[in-house]
């Protein structure tokens, strides 16, 4: 019961992560129909530019996470105005290869500023390990979990009580229609983009402080894990991404400590294979008829 219940607390651990990585995939899908690739992408260089903060600068940690989720804000939105913007009305798949291809690009950028060696993320969150029984908890678990509740939370406001929130959901329905009330959709784009861009960022400082490293290529699983948490939760949804974000935490804990470490990454991938044959919409998704 011990082993289970530290499995646990890992498991929240990890898939706060990748809800928080997962939302910025389901934003931008539920506003533009885009399947943004490159998300992993926008997570490895907010993992780097807090490992600069941190060790060059020496800033504190509010600060290393405000500067890491601010930058990649603005980044977010430039791949946006220069890569999306233009194929917004192209066909989807015409989008989804760009998306690949700002992912390869961003990798091999980092890869020759920041060169492939690892670079040790030093602890920028004040380590205590507190003993519940027999169970280790440790301060990075507790900030971590408590870090991406709240800004689950605040999305959920910002999405449901504000102006913008409001406009980007009205976008999401119908952009013609929207258009016509007066929303500026290309604004309200690239405040999706910078939301979800933000935290991107905040995960993959997050994971970087669990996991020690960053490197180039770092983004690429946590961003199909994520991906598939999105897909699970219904992709579109917020809701969902939070709720399909912890699931996949939780069975690659549990697959790690029962089974095996080599199967963890094939029963990931296989849920979403189940997920495709039997609801594609996803947990929280509705079946939809759509017109031809």
């Amino acid at each position: 019961m011990n082993l289970f219940l530290q499995q646990l607390i890992n498991g929240l651990n990890v898939g706060s992560i990748y809800a928080l990585i997962a939302i910025g995939y389901t934003m931008v899908y539920g506003i533009i129909k885009l399947i943004n690739f490159a998300h992993g992408e926008i997570m490895m260089f907010g993992a780097y530019f807090a490992f600069i903060a941190a060790t060059s600068f020496q800033l504190p940690v509010w600060a290393v996470l405000l500067s890491s989720m601010i930058i990649m804000s603005i980044i977010g939105v430039t791949i946006e105005f220069i890569a999306y913007r233009p194929l917004r009305n192209a066909p989807r798949l015409s989008a989804l290869i760009t998306a690949i291809g700002v992912s390869l690009f961003l990798q091999n950028l980092a890869l020759i500023i920041f060169k492939p060696d690892p670079k040790v993320m030093p602890k920028i969150f004040p380590e205590t390990i507190y003993k519940l029984g027999e169970i280790d908890i440790s301060s990075t678990t507790l900030i971590t979990i408590g870090l991406s509740l709240f800004f689950m939370v605040l999305l959920d406001l910002y999405i449901r009580k504000t102006k913008q929130g409001r406009a980007m959901r009205a976008v999401s329905e119908d952009k013609d229609a929207a258009i016509l009330m007066g929303i500026n959709v290309n604004r309200t784009i690239s405040l999706t983009f910078a939301v979800g861009s933000a935290l991107g960022a905040l995960g993959g400082v997050l994971f970087s402080v669990a996991y020690i490293q960053v490197y180039p290529t770092m983004g690429v699983m946590p961003g199909l894990k994520a991906f598939i948490a999105a897909v699970l939760g219904g992709i579109g949804i917020i809701p969902g991404a939070m709720l399909g974000g912890f699931i996949i935490g939780m069975v690659e804990t549990m697959t790690k400590a029962y089974l095996s470490t080599t199967w963890a990454d094939a029963i990931v991938f296989a849920i979403l294979i189940i997920v495709l044959l039997f609801k594609p919409t996803g947990i929280l998704g509705k079946n939809t008829r759509e017109k031809v």
